[in-house]
Parts: C-alpha cells; sequence; structure tokens
C-alpha cells in the first residue's frame, strides 16, 4: 500500500465519520475533506488554525481519536495505540478554555502527543512497556518528560505500542510486537517491518494518528522505525532529556527524543 492509496483509505474509511471536528469549513467542503486538511498538518500550522479560530484542541484530539479507530483498531489494523487517554478530550477541552482566557503556553499548546508505553504517566493510562506483567501497575509519578509535555500544554493522546520492553526480551524478539498490543505494522507496506523498538511512535507519526511522538531509543530504536516508516526521528545527545520514569535497558545509552513528520516539528517536541 503507497502512501496516496493510504491516505485516500484515510480519508473515504477514517474521517469521513469524525462528527463535528471542524469549528468552520469553506461553503460546499464536505466535513471528510475539511478533516483531511490536518492529516499531515504541522505542528506551527495546527497553532495556526487554533490561533485563527479554525481548529480548536478539541477538534484536533477527536480527528485523531477517530482515525486511531478507523486505522489501528479498524481498517488496515496498524496496532501502532496500545490505548487511547480516557482524559484527552477533557485535557484538550481545558486547554481551549485556557487558549481563550490566557492565550497559548507556547508552541506545543493544545497539541496531541503520543507517548511510548515504556514512558511512565501517572494517569488513567498503563505504563507497561508492552507486556502484560505490568498490567495495573500504577507508577507513582509522571516521567520527567511527562511532565515538561504537560506544562508545555500537549494533549497526551495515548501509549504508542513498541518491542516489549523496548526489545530488551530475546536475541531473536520481532520488532514492534508486545504481548499487549500484538504485532504493529508499517503502513506504507502492512506486510513489512517498521523496525523497533518505537515501532507504535512511528507508525502513528506515519499514518497521522497523532501530531507527533515520543520515542526512545539505545541503540537505532528511534532512527531506524523513523527509517522504515518514512519519519524524521532524533535520538538526543545522552543526558539532554531526562530518562527519569523511562523504563530502562542501558544508563550508557538509553534517552528518549521527538519523532514527527517535520525536522522543525521533531525541534519542536525536543525543546519543550
Amino acid at each position: 500500500m503507497d502512501r496516496r492509496t493510504f491516505l485516500e483509505y484515510a480519508t473515504v474509511g477514517g474521517v469521513a465519520v469524525a462528527g463535528p471536528p471542524i469549528r468552520r469549513r469553506a461553503p460546499g467542503v464536505s466535513r471528510a475533506a475539511a478533516a483531511a486538511e490536518l492529516e499531515e498538518a504541522t505542528i506551527a500550522e495546527l497553532q495556526a488554525g487554533m490561533a485563527a479560530g479554525k481548529y480548536t484542541s478539541r477538534s484536533i484530539t477527536v480527528v485523531y481519536l477517530q482515525r486511531i479507530d478507523a486505522l489501528d483498531k479498524k481498517g488496515p489494523g496498524l496496532r501502532s495505540v496500545l490505548e487511547t487517554n480516557p482524559d484527552a478530550l477533557a485535557q484538550a477541552t481545558a486547554l481551549d478554555a485556557e487558549r481563550k482566557a490566557k492565550g497559548p503556553r507556547g508552541p506545543l499548546h493544545g497539541i496531541p502527543i503520543l507517548v511510548k508505553d515504556n514512558v511512565a504517566t501517572r494517569d488513567r493510562m498503563q505504563s507497561t512497556a508492552g507486556s502484560l506483567a505490568l498490567v495495573g501497575v500504577s507508577p507513582p509519578r509522571d516521567a520527567f518528560l511527562v511532565e515538561r509535555l504537560r506544562a508545555a500544554g500537549a494533549v497526551l493522546l495515548g501509549k504508542a505500542n513498541l518491542s516489549e520492553w523496548a526489545n530488551f526480551r530475546s536475541t531473536h524478539s520481532s520488532s514492534g510486537w508486545s504481548g499487549r498490543g500484538g504485532q504493529c505494522r508499517n503502513p506504507y507496506a502492512l506486510d513489512r517491518t517498521p523496525s523497533g523498538s518505537s515501532s507504535g511512535s512511528a507508525v502513528a507519526v506515519a499514518a497521522s494518528l497523532c501530531a507527533a511522538a515520543i520515542g526512545t531509543e539505545t541503540d537505532g530504536s528511534i532512527v531506524s522505525p523513523s527509517t522504515c516508516c518514512s519519519i524524521v526521528g532524533i535520538k538526543p545527545t545522552l543526558g539532554l532529556v531526562s530518562r527519569a520514569g523511562v523504563i530502562p535497558i542501558a544508563h550508557n545509552q538509553d534517552t528518549a527524543g521527538p519523532m514527527a513528520r517535520t525536522v522543525a516539528d521533531a525541534a519542536t517536541l525536543l525543546g519543550a
């Protein structure tokens, strides 16, 4: 499946059922066509749309949630998202109200972001590294990088699938497979590897299921899936991004980093 075919499928099968996500659209423009504008919108374009009153954080979040349902859970079954945040819409609504009252906090205000499931979130989502062994275990606090995302005004959209335990489980494990999420699939060729271990983050970004995502890397786990899914991934210099709250493999190599559709978006997320 090439990108053009995939996006056509997404527009017809996914955003056509998106309900009322777009506040204003030109006369004669269908709701599906208006929602399709968001498919590959950059973070800056989303911010400009919210500033102009064309979108709200809630409307953007609705589109992404419905794309996840149509393309990740149904349709081609990408399996890139382990779970969506039950509080995502409430977060988006609160951030819209804050924008109206005080203006945006910064470039990530109201932007829906997926977080790899080996990054702790102290909320109603699981933090399991894709493993059934950690289901029901609640971390005592957010990972430091999640605290930064919340402070920047990002909407935590959900948790991304990954190679279970970030691929630290065997010498011949399958990239993109976890006990919780099953086999994540490359959106460009469903029978090809998405690589790993930040498989779900890469696939979700490539399929426009989120504005951007957080991945982690020990040795290739951001850059390799980014290459396979034709997105931008950055492994930051060790120590630039705090690893507090990230399930570890190697303290002398582990780091979290941004995954996005453009260099500018990746830089924006890295700067949060």
